[in-house]
């Protein structure tokens, strides 16, 4: 696993790790990509919810052009604050940047408009975080950074090493909910997948590994900024509009490459 581990802090507030239960709904949100206006549009859906605290599961910069504002507000509204693989290529950028294409031209413009502060909060972010009942990653279980769980043969080795009874990762931009019933572990079938439109997926007697999808950048056709709410009883997926058009600008004024804005009308 990666070295920032079960002791990493929070973002968000005070340094304190935030603690995971017994909890109020809290808001999962992942895979910003430095689109301000599709966060906006989910920080006003989970105010308007009553949702009080939210968690972030990594990426909030690359690919779009607001990288510090978008820091600017993960950081002071998210509790938990986690680093994604842009996260992790940018504290390496200075050696040569590890993307290409849109993502590459994305982390370039994250560097050179994020304030040292910002790099530096961002520098000190854990890719997971372990609670006694709920699992945070960005990416997976056995690669907290990488690798992706967006299939049930990859969800089966997520399960294999997760825990406790929930995990929460993003990375593969997409809503999922894989489970096993529990008890039973390994020997138990991998259930689920797709949760984009499905009843809110039950926790109890499931070992449950979901992913909230995308606020900045779906990829599962559905250009709708993604999010998800968690509850002791279950985790619910939700969508919302937003201003494409806006966003579409702004990557045109930041000079990005015309498929970083043309990919977001599509949701791919």
């Amino acid at each position: 696993m990666d070295d920032a581990g079960q002791d990493g802090t929070s973002a968000g507030g005070d340094d304190a790790a935030p603690d995971a239960g017994p909890r109020p709904a809290i808001g999962v949100i992942s895979d910003v990509h430095g689109n301000l206006p599709a966060l906006t549009a989910v920080l006003d859906a989970v105010d308007a919810a009553g949702i009080e605290r939210i968690w972030c599961l990594g990426d909030t910069i690359g690919y779009g052009p607001f990288a510090a504002e978008c820091c600017e507000l993960v950081l002071a509204r998210c509790e938990l604050v986690l680093a994604g693989n842009h996260e992790v290529a940018l504290r390496g950028i200075d050696a040569g940047n590890p993307f290409g294409g849109g993502a590459g031209a994305g982390l370039d413009h994250a560097h050179a408009t994020l304030g040292p502060a910002q790099l530096e909060a961002l520098a000190q972010l854990p890719s997971f975080h372990v609670f006694e009942a709920i699992e945070a990653y960005h990416a997976a279980s056995f690669d907290p950074v990488w690798e992706y769980v967006a299939d049930p043969a990859a969800a089966a080795m997520h399960l294999d090493s997760q825990r406790a009874p929930l995990s929460l990762v993003g990375h593969s931009h997409r809503q999922l909910a894989f489970w096993r019933a529990a008890p039973g572990g390994r020997d138990m079938p991998v259930e689920g997948g797709p949760a984009t439109g499905q009843e809110p997926v039950r926790l109890a007697g499931r070992v449950v590994v979901a992913n909230p999808g995308s606020v900045g950048q779906p990829r599962d056709g559905d250009p709708r900024a993604a999010w998800a709410v968690l509850t002791p009883e279950a985790i619910s997926f939700h969508r919302i509009e937003y201003d494409i058009d806006a966003m579409a600008e702004a990557c045109e004024l930041a000079d990005l490459p015309p498929t970083t804005a043309e990919r977001l009308y599509r949701g791919e």
